[in-house]
C-alpha cells in the first residue's frame, strides 16, 4: 500500500498492470498448488486479499463455482474497476472491497478460505492486519500465504555492474515503504500465536533463462521499476539506461541466467 493510501506501491498505469500480468502467468503454476494445499473448492467463500487487478480473483471465482463467492480486496480503485469489468463480464459471483485492509467491513467467521500473493510486504501493522482478516475466518478455514523470504537473492549471472547496482537500490527503496519485503520468514511462527496452525511451507523460486517465459518476469519489474528509482533520487538516468543495456545484453548471452527472489508458500488451518 503506498503512502497516500490511495493506490498500489509500484502503481497502477498500463504498464504496470501489463508487469502484473506477466507476474500471474510466470507464478499461476504456484498459485494453483497452494488453492490445493489449502482445499479451496466449490462452494466455498474465499477472500483474494492484495487482488490488484484480479488475476487470481478470475480463477479462484472458477474454483468456488456458482455455489459459491469470491471477496476481493484492493486499495486501488482502479484495480478494483478493472475487476468490476472482468466479473461482468464473464458473469463471476465476485463481491469487490476497495479499501485499505485494516477498513474493510468483513463479517466475522463468514470465510472459508484466505489467499495473499505480494500483498502483507507491504504493511506497517501485518500482524493487525493478520488478525483481523482471522477474525472473518471461520473456524477449520484456511489461510493460504506466498511472500518473500528473501529478495536479496535477485541476481544476474553473469554478473553486470549497473544491472546489480539497481537491484541493490531497488531493494532498499522497497525497504524505505514501511513494511517489511522480507515479511515471509516471520509468517510459520507468527501465524501460530494468532489462532492459525501451520499445515505446510513451502520454498519456491525461480532461475530463468533468457529464451524461458520467466525471464520476462523480472524484465519487466526492472523495466517498470528501475526509471522509478530515477525520482526516488537513488539512481541517475544514465545508470538506469545502462542498467536497462546490460539487461538486453544478457538476453544474447547463452547460458545467462536470472535468480529471482526466494519466496515462500505457507499454508495455516485457523483452529
Amino acid at each position: 500500500m503506498s503512502n497516500n493510501k490511495t493506490d498500489y506501491i509500484l502503481g497502477t498505469e498500463a504498464l504496470e498492470m501489463h508487469r502484473l500480468g506477466v507476474q500471474h502467468q510466470a507464478w499461476s503454476t504456484e498459485a494453483n498448488q497452494a488453492w490445493k494445499n489449502a482445499g479451496f473448492t466449490a462452494g466455498m467463500t474465499l477472500l483474494d486479499l492484495g487482488c490488484g487487478p484480479g488475476f487470481c480473483t478470475q480463477e479462484l471465482s472458477y474454483i468456488a463455482g456458482r455455489s459459491g463467492h469470491v471477496i476481493g480486496v484492493d486499495l486501488s480503485q482502479t484495480y478494483i474497476d478493472f475487476l468490476d469489468q472482468i466479473s461482468n463480464l464473464h458473469g463471476l459471483n465476485i463481491e469487490t472491497i476497495c479499501a485499505d485492509f485494516m477498513d474493510m467491513d468483513l463479517a466475522p467467521n463468514s470465510v472459508d478460505g484466505v489467499y495473499t500473493r505480494w500483498a502483507l510486504a507491504w504493511l506497517p501493522d501485518v500482524e493487525a492486519v493478520l488478525k483481523k482478516v482471522i477474525a472473518a475466518m471461520k473456524p477449520g478455514a484456511t489461510f493460504a500465504i506466498q511472500e518473500y523470504y528473501d529478495w536479496s537473492l535477485l541476481q544476474t549471472e553473469p554478473y553486470r555492474e549497473n544491472l546489480f547496482h539497481g537491484t541493490r537500490q531497488a531493494l532498499e527503496s522497497l525497504g524505505d515503504l514501511g513494511g517489511d519485503i522480507n515479511i515471509g520468514r516471520r509468517l510459520p511462527s507468527l501465524l501460530p500465536s494468532l489462532g492459525v496452525d501451520v499445515i505446510s511451507t513451502r520454498p519456491m523460486t525461480k532461475q530463468a533463462r533468457s529464451h524461458e517465459h520467466d525471464w520476462n518476469w523480472p524484465k519487466s519489474f526492472f523495466n517498470t521499476y528501475l526509471p522509478k528509482l530515477v525520482g526516488m533520487g537513488r539512481m541517475t538516468q544514465e545508470q538506469v539506461d545502462l542498467a536497462l543495456e546490460e539487461l538486453s545484453e544478457l538476453e544474447n548471452v547463452e547460458g545467462a541466467t536470472i535468480q529471482t527472489p526466494l519466496m515462500i508458500e505457507v499454508v495455516g488451518r485457523k483452529r
